[in-house]
C-alpha cells in the first residue's frame, strides 16, 4: 500500500497517466484508488497509480466515492467530470474540475501573475509570449518528431514555413489581443488544410459538433490538452480566470490560452493521422497521451507559465520567450 506521504513524490510536471473513464464506479479499497466495472458475470477492479496521474477525466456513467475523492485530494490529482469521449455534454462548456483544497502551494507564481494583469499593455505583452512560445514548440516538435514527418507533418513544408513566417512577424505587430485571435485563427485554419491534405482528407471543415472522426478526435485531443493546462495553473496556484487571451469573462479561460501551447503541434496533426487510419477514440487517446510523454508537453507548460509569472522586464515584448 502507499503511504500517504508518497503521493506526492512525483512532481505533476513528471506524471505519467490522464485517465478517461466511463461506465465505472471509482472506490477507495484497501488504501488503493481503483475503478469498478460490471460485466454479465462478474465485477472487476482495476488499480489507479494516483501517485503518477495528473487528473482523472470521468465520463458517461461514472460515479466516485467520497474515500476515493479524499485520497485522489492527498495525491493531487484533478477530477474532472466531462461527457462521453472526454468532451464536455455542452459545446464550448468547460470542464468542472475539482482541485484538493490544499493551502500549500506556492505563491510567488499567483503574485506575479497579479502584478502585470490588470495592465491591459502588459497582458497583451504576456497573451503575445504564449503565442510565440506555442510556434516555437510547434517548430521543435515537426522538426525532429520521425512519425510526424512521415505522415507529412515536417516544418521544413513550404506551407508550414509560409503559415511559421507570416505568425510570427505579425504577432509582434499585433496591436491588441482581438488582432491575436484573428492571427491564431488563421494559422490554425491553413494547419487544418495541410493535415486534410497530408491526409487525405478534403473534404474535412472544423466543427466542435461534427459527428467525422477528425473532429471527434480534436475534440478530444484538446479536451486532454485542456486537463494538463488545469493541472499546470493548479500546481503553480495561478486562477484559471486571469486570461490574457481568450474571453476574460470565463471563469476558466487561462486554461484555453495555457493549453493552445501545445495543441497546435501534437493534438491536431495525430488526429488527422487516427483519422485517417479509422482508429478508435481509446486508440487515439493513447497515441496522444504518448506524444504529450515523448515531448514533455506538461513540462513545456510549466515553463512558459513561469517565466511569464517571474517575468520583470515588460518592455521587451521578446524576451524571455520560452525555448522548448
Amino acid at each position: 500500500m502507499e503511504q500517504l506521504t508518497d503521493l506526492k513524490a512525483i512532481l505533476h510536471s513528471k506524471r505519467a497517466n490522464i485517465y478517461y473513464l466511463e461506465k465505472c464506479r471509482v472506490m477507495q479499497k484497501d488504501g488503493r484508488v481503483l475503478y469498478l466495472t460490471e460485466e454479465k458475470n462478474q465485477n472487476l477492479f482495476w488499480n489507479i497509480p494516483i501517485a503518477n496521474t495528473t487528473c482523472l477525466l470521468l465520463g458517461t456513467g461514472t460515479s466516485i466515492t467520497q474515500a476515493a475523492m479524499r485520497m485522489l485530494a492527498q495525491a493531487g490529482v484533478l477530477v474532472g467530470f466531462c461527457g462521453g469521449g472526454g468532451t464536455p455534454l455542452l459545446m464550448a462548456s468547460e470542464i468542472e474540475w475539482l482541485t484538493p483544497q490544499s493551502e500549500y502551494r506556492p505563491t510567488e507564481y499567483m503574485q506575479g501573475w497579479m502584478g502585470f494583469w490588470f495592465d491591459d499593455a502588459k497582458r497583451l505583452i504576456a497573451a503575445k509570449h504564449i503565442q510565440q512560445s506555442r510556434i516555437a514548440f510547434l517548430k521543435r516538435v515537426w522538426s525532429k518528431d520521425r512519425d510526424l514527418i512521415n505522415e507529412g507533418f515536417h516544418f521544413e513544408d513550404e506551407l508550414i514555413q509560409t503559415a511559421f513566417s507570416a505568425m510570427s512577424n505579425r504577432v509582434e505587430q499585433a496591436a491588441n489581443v482581438g488582432k491575436l485571435l484573428q492571427l491564431e485563427a488563421e494559422f490554425t485554419k491553413r494547419l487544418y488544410k495541410l493535415a486534410a491534405t497530408n491526409t487525405k482528407l478534403p473534404d474535412f471543415v472544423r466543427s466542435r459538433e461534427s459527428t467525422d472522426l477528425a473532429n471527434d478526435f480534436l475534440n478530444h485531443g484538446n479536451y486532454l490538452a485542456y486537463g494538463l493546462a488545469a493541472t499546470t495553473l493548479w500546481v503553480l496556484g495561478i486562477p484559471h480566470g486571469f486570461a490574457v487571451m481568450h474571453g476574460k469573462t470565463r471563469r476558466g479561460a487561462l486554461v484555453f490560452d495555457i493549453a493552445d501551447l501545445i495543441k497546435d503541434s501534437v493534438v491536431l496533426p495525430w488526429a488527422f493521422i487516427c483519422a485517417k487510419e479509422n482508429a478508435t477514440e481509446q486508440e487515439f487517446r493513447q497515441q496522444c497521451l504518448q506524444a504529450f510523454t515523448d515531448h514533455k508537453v506538461l513540462d513545456f507548460m510549466f515553463d512558459v507559465v513561469k517565466q511569464i509569472a517571474l517575468k520583470t522586464d515588460w518592455d521587451d515584448a521578446n524576451q524571455g520567450v520560452a525555448q522548448p
